[in-house]
């Protein structure tokens, strides 16, 4: 298993248990709900999202019979993806706390972040996976 593959599937565990202490939280101190968002982006950002890319990157290759089109694509997509969700929540956070527009600003391009390194694993997926177009004939 590749170095990324399982960073993935650990930070996946590691968001599990924050979002599952943070959702008890919120039940124990209803002055928590603000924290919503960061709860559920916890959970699908971080728990569910990263245990299908660490999965996707393990599994699928090997069912298609193939090698991952780009390893050094998949490390940098783990990398965005962490640090943009980390960045995300935590101005969200501050942002909850303490309004501020540029909070919400660095959330935002936190969130552009993130999506570009979905748009990395899109790539890295289907350049794999999909059959090479043939040489032309001459």
């Amino acid at each position: 298993m590749d170095r990324f593959v399982k960073n993935f599937i650990i930070a996946s565990i590691v968001y599990l248990a924050l979002s599952t202490v943070l959702g008890i939280a919120m039940l124990h101190q209803p002055q928590l709900l603000s924290f919503k968002f960061v709860h559920s982006h916890l959970n699908m950002l971080g728990w569910v999202s990263m245990m299908i890319y660490g999965v996707g990157y393990h599994i699928l290759p090997k069912f298609a019979g193939k090698f991952l089109k780009s390893p050094k694509l998949g490390e940098l997509q783990f990398w965005l993806a962490n640090a943009s969700l980390i960045v995300l929540l935590l101005f969200y956070s501050m942002n909850v706390l303490s309004p501020l527009s540029s909070y919400m600003l660095i959330a935002t391009l936190a969130g552009v972040v993130h999506a570009i390194s979905i748009g990395i694993f899109f790539y890295n997926m289907l350049a794999t996976l999909l059959p090479a177009a043939p040489p032309p004939q001459r």
